[in-house]
């Protein structure tokens, strides 16, 4: 490890020099804690304990133990210059025991050999192709009867959630965070192990195996990583070496909105840590890229942009993208952003913070208004629908249907569309017809794709039994229909970013609720139409610059009765007049075109 680089924040490989290593017959163990009087290695199920040594500049401490192998338990024992002590888990271990136990496990990298090297070598971060990812949290996706370890192994995952993914149209998966954490109820957002999967689902040979079938079967796979906060826990990285090493020593700014510790992010030995634990999920688990939690909380102080923006912070982010891009080609980096902070997916050398991707937030809570409200009022509230182009050019959007939005009382996706259980089905599906015909790359979360009707409970798997109801199986049906058809429609994703893959072919029907909209590549033209009224609109004329009628096809009709709809398959929803198109579009309906 390059220590002028630690220290200066410019190092991404820090895990391969801390942590425990295996050596000739041994293992070393090293840890960075300057502050820290002393420091006694603890290890095996007998807690032997042997002194660390000071070594190297002095503000490491090291040990090599003889005979020490794979899957021996250990921690630091670190005191304080009056007697006291405290101890913790490896900051760079890679793995832990399973909560509430909390010790690290000596554990090799290598124990894994993937195959996905054609993988690797042909994948992109998708700007130019389709990206339609799946969020899943791993605990509650599908669950086993045995409450003492309810939860399916990584490698156990994989055939199912392959299957599933294949089956319903999407070609990424997104994790919730999998580095160790104490707390279910945290969903893994904080962290005790930057460097660990959790033990919950197995070790991490057996994550490797489940990243590696994924490649293996055409399935990219995405991490959410938390760069902003950590967990408070005494045995973790909290007054690690009895400093504040890790976090601010001010409340004011050390102190997250959940109660959690805020990184400093001007420390370079921070900036270090965090952009090796990045690094490290890329390389070494071969993840397609990485979903940054929270960062606005990183950008502006505490998240306020009242507070001002916090430039350290804003160089921490630009240097750890540029570098991890470098390091790792084609890997994708999504930002969790709700405010304009601007040019946050401009190339660094441009200027920007060198995201891939940034979640479009404000898309996503006007079109969630607005389908939740009553129809009566969707004449005057009509632009929330239009409103997100005219801003959509100043970044690179991704459209989230994530966790965030079926939690906390807030109600399931298909749960907020208005009016009674058998009204929400067929807004629901106007609703993903919007998203898919809509630019930006595509994220929904595990349940919505069944019409799930309960909120997200992460001690709950998800209520597959809907299926066995047909209005809940048809939409399924429809939903995975609509996700291969927009996979194998360069139209829908070829150009998001570009002015001319987008146009408005009717965004001024007001009073019958009415929009249309054209996506086209120089090979591909498709155009969706919508009725998000209460009312069938007869005689609704659609002009197509261009277009021949008699070449206009259906793709997908959101009203046809195998998706519990009430227009037959063989009935076309529009006709002829003098060369025009004139629609008949029943009440909270949408069609899609190829022109």
């Amino acid at each position: 490890m390059d220590m002028y680089g630690f220290y200066t924040g410019k190092g991404f490989d820090a895990y391969e020099f801390l942590g425990s290593h295996a050596t000739d017959g041994g293992v070393t163990f090293r840890t960075f804690a300057p502050a820290a009087a002393g420091v006694c290695l603890r290890y095996g199920e007998k807690e032997i304990e042997i002194p660390m040594n000071r070594a190297y500049d002095g503000n490491f401490y090291e040990v090599t133990v003889p005979g020490c192998g794979e899957g021996t338990t250990y921690e630091f024992r670190i005191y304080q210059k009056d007697g006291t002590y405290t101890d913790h888990c490896d900051p760079y271990g890679f793995e832990m025991e399973l909560r509430p136990a909390h010790r690290s496990i000596v554990s090799s990298l290598s124990k894994y050999t993937f195959q996905d090297a054609k993988w690797m070598r042909q994948r992109t971060t998708c700007e130019n192709t389709p990206l339609n990812i799946y969020e899943l949290h791993m605990g509650s996706w599908h669950r086993k009867t045995d409450p003492a370890r309810p939860w399916y192994r990584y490698d156990e995952i994989a055939e199912p959630l392959i299957a599933h993914l294949k089956e319903s149209g999407y070609n990424y998966v997104e994790f919730m965070p999998l580095s160790e954490h104490p707390c279910d109820e945290s969903w893994g957002y904080q962290n005790t192990g930057f460097f660990a999967p959790t033990s919950r689902y197995g070790t991490g040979a057996q994550l490797m195996e489940l990243i590696d079938r994924l490649h293996q079967a055409g399935i990219g796979a995405v991490l959410d990583f938390v760069p902003v906060h950590f967990a408070v826990d005494d045995y973790s990285l909290a007054r690690y070496d009895g400093s504040f090493l890790y976090e601010y020593p001010s409340n004011d700014v050390g102190v997250s909105e959940w109660g959690s510790c805020n990184f400093m992010h001007s420390r370079g030995e921070v900036r270090s840590f965090l952009q090796s634990a990045a690094n490290y999920w890329l390389k070494e688990y071969h993840f397609d890229g990485l979903r940054m939690d929270a960062i606005s909380r990183i950008i502006f102080w505490n998240g306020e942009e009242s507070r001002g923006v916090n430039g350290n912070g804003v160089d921490f982010l630009k240097f750890m993208n540029s570098g991890l891009k470098q390091q790792n080609p084609n890997c994708i980096l999504m930002a969790e952003d709700s405010t304009s902070y601007p040019d946050v997916t401009k190339p660094v050398e441009q200027g920007g913070l060198g995201f891939d991707y940034k979640w479009d937030m404000g898309w996503m809570h006007d079109t969630l208004e607005y389908f939740q409200m009553d129809p009566e009022y969707r004449s005057a509230n009509y632009h929330k629908l239009t409103f997100s182009m005219m801003y959509f050019r100043n970044e690179k959007y991704l459209l989230p249907f994530s966790h965030d939005e079926v939690v906390h009382g807030k109600a399931t996706i298909l749960q907020k569309m208005n009016g009674l259980y058998e009204q929400k089905f067929p807004q629901g599906r106007a609703l993903y017809l919007y998203m898919m015909v809509h630019p930006g790359k595509k994220l929904n979360f595990m349940g919505n794709e069944i019409g799930q009707l309960r909120e997200w409970d992460e001690k709950r798997e998800q209520d597959w039994e809907l299926l066995g109801y047909p209005i809940h199986d048809s939409f399924y049906h429809y939903m995975s229909e609509l996700n291969r058809i927009y996979l194998a429609h360069p139209a829908l994703w070829a150009e998001d970013y570009e002015e001319q893959g987008f146009q408005w072919l009717d965004c001024h029907q007001e009073q019958r609720c009415i929009y249309a909209i054209e996506r086209k590549t120089e090979k591909e033209r498709l155009a969706a139409l919508f009725n998000l009224g209460a009312e069938m609109q007869e005689d609704y004329i659609l002009e197509i610059p261009g277009a021949k009628p008699k070449d206009v096809e259906i793709l997908l009709n959101s009203d046809w009765q195998r998706f519990s709809g009430e227009t037959p398959e063989d009935s076309a929803c529009y006709r002829v007049v003098d060369g025009k198109l004139v629609f008949s579009l029943p009440a909270f309906s949408a069609v899609l075109l190829q022109i």
